[in-house]
């Protein structure tokens, strides 16, 4: 087993700039390895990092509206469309009209889609999981507190909607 990284407590001075380049360095390190845990298995798919992020969400919120996803991704609808078209076309995600306003276009997906989800899901779960448990229950709440208080405040209560679903 590979030992954790010397993690010592934050300085007191945890505003200092040797403290905030640690946490935005152990940001960048982190999303990088989630993100190689992902890419292999969306090379042999003919997915990339874009259309994870797409599948993960409307995995997460069934019929949501395309308009709530360019909100949650923060893309223009041309990128987005770049990312749905092809997931569409492969039979990965449907589209289908709202129910009260036939002009929005509400997002699902397909069993398949549900299937890759969950199979590229897994491979982020385990990492994870893994750092959750070392870190402990005080340490995660912690870490979604700074996570949360990096986003801008008018996007916070878009975040809260997708809250803790089993």
């Amino acid at each position: 087993m590979v030992s954790p990284l010397p993690s010592p407590a934050a300085s007191p001075l945890f505003l200092r700039e040797e403290e905030i380049r640690r946490g935005i360095e152990l940001l960048h390190f982190g999303q990088a390895e989630m993100a190689r845990a992902l890419d292999a298995r969306l090379g042999t798919l003919g997915l990339g990092r874009a259309d994870q992020r797409a599948l993960y969400f409307i995995a997460r919120q069934p019929d949501l509206s395309v308009s709530a996803l360019l909100r949650l991704l923060g893309v223009t609808k041309q990128s987005l469309g770049r990312v749905l078209d092809p997931l569409v076309a492969r039979g990965l995600v449907t589209v289908a009209p709202g129910k009260r306003d036939r002009r929005q276009r509400l997002l699902r997906l397909t069993p398949e889609g549900a299937r890759i989800e969950a199979e590229l899901f897994e491979l982020i779960r385990e990492r994870m999981a893994g750092a959750y448990s070392q870190a402990g229950q005080g340490a995660v709440t912690g870490f979604w507190r700074v996570l949360e208080n990096l986003i801008a405040p008018e996007d916070r209560g878009m975040v809260a909607a997708l809250g803790l679903k089993g």
